[in-house]
């Protein structure tokens, strides 16, 4: 009996972001310039497949400097650490590279301008996420508050309302955060904003395009982790443009298929943390029980290039 037909609607963007693929370069080339271990503070990014595979090449994951030698090489993730940490690790003499993204450390240095200024900041972020944490760590107690929610916006308690400013997590749910922002301009109409949007290029383009496919789809998957942010908000951002089923998975194996019987398409896309080979292997998981057509679904395009930090230049990978 021949397999039932089935539409796939791949999401372009999709998968790894210029911050996640710099940070991934670093740990490998660190690996290349000082040998194993090279300790890493965090999960570099939000993936257990990419995270094994730096461990199998000798990168050890910690959660905390204290967990750390003094003599080996220690990279901090891309999330973005609170200044605290860079302060500990010069002052034991340990070699660090800083992974943040870029486009985190822009949020850092617009906190600490407006701190500068005698603002206080609210952020909009998810308590606990390491990039939350990392951008309150940029400023003494206090100088940060966080919301999550525009209940949050609501109750908080600020030192002066006239002298605020607000910056955001870069992974949230674009639509999410304009709800919050309009909140907190209503609550506090002199809260200044920042000059660009601080919701990545790569989380904005990547729910564009799963609002893109999921009218057209019976049932969206989004390759990535329980842990990332983007990839979450992906879920969230297919059930609320339609898409009756939207399920996140690591790996193929984690694919619900009774829950999927009867369908005639699925949208795959994946967070900006999750590798395109995972993409593969849930498009084989399907081509092994479908007759596959897969069409791309393309709303933007990426050419965004991020460059290690100048320690690491001197090495050249491998292709």
């Amino acid at each position: 009996m021949s397999n039932p037909p089935l539409t796939i609607h791949l999401a372009a963007p999709r998968g790894f972001c210029a911050g996640v693929d710099r940070a991934i370069k670093i740990v490998e080339m660190a690996l290349q310039k000082w040998g194993a271990p090279v300790y890493v503070r965090h999960e570099i990014v939000h993936n257990k497949f990419v995270v094994d595979g730096l461990r199998a090449k000798g990168a050890v994951f910690v959660e905390e400097l204290e967990d750390c030698p003094n003599d080996r090489p220690v990279i901090f993730s891309a999330h973005g650490v609170a200044k605290s940490v860079p302060a500990e690790a010069q002052s034991r003499e340990m070699v660090y590279v800083d992974a943040t993204c870029p486009l985190v450390s822009k949020v850092h240095i617009e906190a600490e301008r407006h701190s500068v200024a005698g603002l206080q900041i609210i952020m909009i972020g998810h308590a606990g996420h390491p990039e939350t944490v990392g951008t309150m760590g940029q400023l003494p107690d206090g100088e940060v508050l966080l919301v999550e929610t525009e209940e949050d916006v609501a109750n908080i308690d600020v030192r002066n309302p006239d002298k605020l400013a607000f910056v955001t997590q870069t992974t949230l749910s674009v639509d999410d955060t304009i709800g919050i922002v309009a909140a907190l301009q209503s609550r506090f109409p002199k809260i200044v904003g920042p000059h660009k949007e601080d919701i990545c290029y790569a989380t904005t383009n990547r729910q564009e395009a799963v609002k893109a496919i999921a009218p057209l789809v019976d049932a969206i998957l989004v390759v990535g982790a329980p842990n990332s942010s983007n990839s979450r908000r992906l879920v969230e951002v297919g059930a609320k443009n339609g898409c009756a089923y939207s399920q996140l998975v690591q790996r193929d194996t984690e694919i619900d298929w009774r829950a999927l019987e009867g369908i005639r398409s699925v949208g795959i896309t994946a967070g900006a943390s999750a590798p395109e080979v995972l993409v593969n292997e849930v498009i084989d998981a399907f081509r092994a029980r479908y007759d596959v057509t897969v069409e791309l679904v393309e709303t933007a395009v990426e050419r965004v290039n991020f460059k290690v930090p100048r320690v690491l230049r001197d090495i050249e990978l491998e292709a």
